[in-house]
């Protein structure tokens, strides 16, 4: 362990961010080892930092509730999972929108089968559809489930212990959500939204476990034919030679990408995870290398070495 934090430490001072959380989980063991680094070379054993996690929120989100309530979706909502439902890419929303007007809006999509084309709008649309289905508010759904240690940005009483992630109207962004839709939204939804800290996301990861056997449900859905790019909610990997997954995850890997910098890989056979927290967008959005390099290094350590 002490290995993988003098290398994280050594990644940090080629980036353009400061801060940075590391998980790695043993699903098998049901346990979890952790890191946290800050300002380049701070470094804390006891992670309490809250890290914008961007579109981790859709995994945590709509990925878990078709793990946890498979009877809720039909083949549109299946679709709409794996953005294959047609619904535009990349969509944004306008104004300063209530409550009404952003559902009318993303209700008005038709679902058509297509190609994957990734789509908040997509994930948006998912999330009304649950409802309707469970009867329930989405928030609240989401809550029998999420580690206390992960929060709805708008819920965060602490915003000095939020890396910030940009700046917005001339203001850093920090403790308020990094997505433009989000903010305009403005209320709990599943795209984007949640902050939490990387013993959180891993606490919620291993519960999932426990609940319902994500790896071997995420396994067997590998396992059938057909598939494409985005399983069950979650990513796969397309290119083995050059993933940001690390060399050395397995076939059966799985995870998403968040756009602050955030990640989750796990591989379904190993039963072994990692999750990274960044807040890669602090100076720009744009210069990617060197997040996806520390990504790759960090997972391809992670996937040679044991920690358990």
């Amino acid at each position: 362990m002490q290995e993988l934090q003098m290398l994280t430490i050594n990644l940090m001072r080629n980036q353009k961010f400061d801060a940075l959380a590391v998980g790695i989980i043993d699903f098998k063991l049901g346990d979890f080892k952790s890191f946290e680094v800050h300002d380049t070379n701070v470094f804390s054993k006891s992670p309490e930092l809250y890290f914008d996690m961007a579109s981790l929120t859709k995994s945590m989100t709509l990925a878990a509730n078709y793990l946890l309530h498979p009877e809720w979706f039909n083949g549109d909502m299946i679709l709409l999972l794996n953005h294959r439902g047609g619904l535009p890419a990349w969509g944004r929303l306008s104004g300063r929108l209530s409550k009404e007007q952003w559902r009318h809006q993303i209700n008005s999509y038709p679902i058509i089968p297509s190609q994957t084309l990734y789509s908040d709008y997509s994930a948006l649309r998912l999330m009304l559809e649950i409802e309707k289905k469970s009867g329930k508010d989405f928030k609240k759904l989401c809550f029998e489930y999420l580690d206390n240690e992960i929060k709805f940005w708008k819920d965060i009483e602490d915003k000095s212990k939020c890396p910030i992630t940009g700046i917005r109207n001339s203001k850093p962004i920090q403790g308020i959500v990094h997505d433009d839709n989000a903010h305009i939204i403005s209320e709990f939804c599943s795209h984007a939204g949640l902050f939490g800290t990387v013993n959180g996301v891993c606490k919620t990861l291993l519960t999932l476990e426990k609940k319902k056997q994500l790896t071997n449900f995420m396994s067997e859905e590998f396992d059938k034919k057909n598939h494409e790019r985005y399983i069950a909610g979650w990513d796969t990997i397309e290119d083995y030679s050059n993933t940001l997954a690390g060399d050395g995850a397995g076939l059966k890997t799985f995870g998403h990408l968040g756009f602050t910098g955030t990640s989750i890989w796990i591989d379904a056979e190993k039963k072994i995870g990692h999750v990274i927290l960044t807040n890669a967008t602090r100076d720009n959005w744009y210069d990617r290398k060197g997040l996806n390099d520390l990504r790759k290094g960090i997972g391809k350590y992670i996937w040679h070495k044991r920690f358990f």
